[in-house]
C-alpha cells in the first residue's frame, strides 16, 4: 500500500477470506481439468479439447498469481493483470497456430469422448462460475478470474457443440473451428484484462503524485 495513504480503489481487490477460500477450489478444479482434458484430447484427437485443456491449465497458474497479487499495491495488482493478459494473448496464439497446422491433419476426432469431457468441463466450470459470481466486478486482477472462468463454460459449451456436429458430419471442421473460435475468445479477454490493468496502472501513478504533492505542501 501506499505510504502516505493515497490510494484509493474502491473496486473489491480479494481482501477476503472466503474469496480466498473459493479461489483455492477453483484453483483446484481447475488442474484437475487440465489432466482429465489433455488425457481426452489424445484419446479423441481433438484439437478443441486439447485448447480447453490448455486454457484450464493457464487458469491454474493465473488463480495463483491472483492470489500472490492480493494485498499489494493497485500498480502491483495491476502488473500482475496485465501479465495473465499476455498469458492469455500467448495462449491465443498457440490455438491459432496449432490449430492450422491440425488444418492438413486428416484424422476425424471421436464425437464420444470429446462430448462427454465436455458436459463434465462444463459442470466443473459452472461450479467456479457460481462460486465467483459475486466478485465479477473487481479491479482487473480479480476480474481476469472471472473472466476466464467465464470463457471456460462457454468453450465446454463450444466443444460439445463440436462433438455433436462431428458426429453428424463425421468431419474434423466442427471441431477446428471450435478451436478457432475460442483462440478468438483468449485474445478478446486478453485484451479486456490488459486494458483495464494499463488504466489501472496510470491512475496508480497519478494517485502516487497527488499524494508527494499534498505531503510537500504539508
Amino acid at each position: 500500500m501506499s505510504g502516505c495513504g493515497c490510494e484509493s480503489n474502491v473496486q473489491f481487490d480479494g481482501m477476503s477470506k472466503a474469496y480466498k477460500r473459493i479461489l483455492w477450489i477453483v484453483i483446484g478444479i481447475n488442474f484437475a481439468m487440465f489432466v482429465v482434458e489433455m488425457v481426452a484430447s489424445q484419446l479423441s484427437s481433438s484439437q478443441a479439447l486439447s485448447a480447453d485443456a490448455l486454457d484450464f491449465f493457464a487458469d491454474s497458474l493465473t488463480y495463483t498469481i491472483t492470489l500472490i497479487a492480493i494485498g499489494q499495491s493497485i500498480k502491483w495488482r495491476a502488473r500482475a493483470a496485465l501479465l495473465k493478459g499476455v498469458s492469455l494473448l500467448v495462449m491465443g496464439g498457440w490455438v491459432v497456430t496449432s490449430t492450422l497446422y491440425q488444418v492438413f491433419v486428416l484424422e476425424v476426432p471421436g464425437e464420444l469422448i470429446m462430448g462427454t469431457i465436455a458436459i463434465m468441463a462444463f459442470c466443473a466450470n459452472m461450479v467456479s462460475v457460481l462460486l465467483l459470481l459475486k466478485y465479477r466486478d473487481g479491479d482487473s486482477n480479480i476480474r481476469s478470474v472471472w473472466l476466464c472462468s467465464r470463457n471456460d463454460a462457454i468453450g465446454n459449451l463450444a466443444v460439445l457443440a463440436a462433438a455433436i456436429l462431428v458426429g453428424i458430419t463425421q468431419s474434423r471442421w466442427p471441431d477446428l473451428i471450435v478451436a478457432f473460435l475460442m483462440a478468438g475468445l483468449f485474445l478478446h479477454s486478453a485484451i479486456l484484462i490488459i486494458k483495464q490493468a494499463r488504466m489501472e496502472m496510470t491512475q496508480a501513478k497519478l494517485d502516487v503524485q497527488q499524494c508527494a504533492i499534498k505531503t510537500s505542501d504539508n
